[in-house]
């Protein structure tokens, strides 16, 4: 295969073959078979995110079982804890002067009352949140997730709230 000369221009244009591979492979000035250069693929940033997920069946008691977020936490069995509801999920953080405190083995009970606000019963799963750079656990209720997640869907399918 010849180069193109573009006279008009000046420019010659050495021809490309393609390998086997498929990869471009050039004529070199000195009339050998030079490879280009292999395609390089973008890697996706490491994942940034301090939080720490879990799963918790609600008991009857309002303790919910599950130590992991907790110890991520920093919270040992003399934590003081503020809870409260807001907008249908419960906020829990540690507070010196707060009115709960972890069960002996180190669970967080949620009260009665918090319990009745967001509509949870004994059974239901929670998703739990902790977020140690700020010392905060939140706590969603199905109910909650469930309007997130079809808000989410309705951004990428266009549609409405369903």
């Amino acid at each position: 295969m010849a180069a193109v000369v573009d006279a008009s221009l000046g420019l010659v244009v050495p021809p490309v073959i393609l390998s086997d591979s498929g990869r471009s492979v050039e004529r070199s000035s000195g009339g050998g078979l030079r490879r280009g250069p292999l395609p390089l693929s973008s890697l996706p940033e490491p994942r940034r995110c301090t939080r720490v997920y879990g799963m918790a069946v609600l008991e009857g008691s309002g303790r919910l079982r599950d130590r992991a977020v907790v110890r991520a936490l920093g919270w040992g069995p003399a934590t003081r804890l503020d809870i409260r509801e807001c907008a249908g999920f419960i906020v829990v953080r540690a507070d010196g002067q707060g009115c709960f405190g972890l069960t002996g083995q180190g669970y967080v009970r949620l009260p009665a009352a918090v319990r009745h606000w967001c509509g949870i019963a004994a059974g239901d799963r929670l998703l739990l949140v902790a977020d140690p750079a700020v010392g905060l656990l939140v706590v969603c209720p199905v109910a909650a997730l469930d309007a997130i997640v079809g808000q989410a869907h309705a951004t990428v399918l266009g549609g409405g709230v369903s």
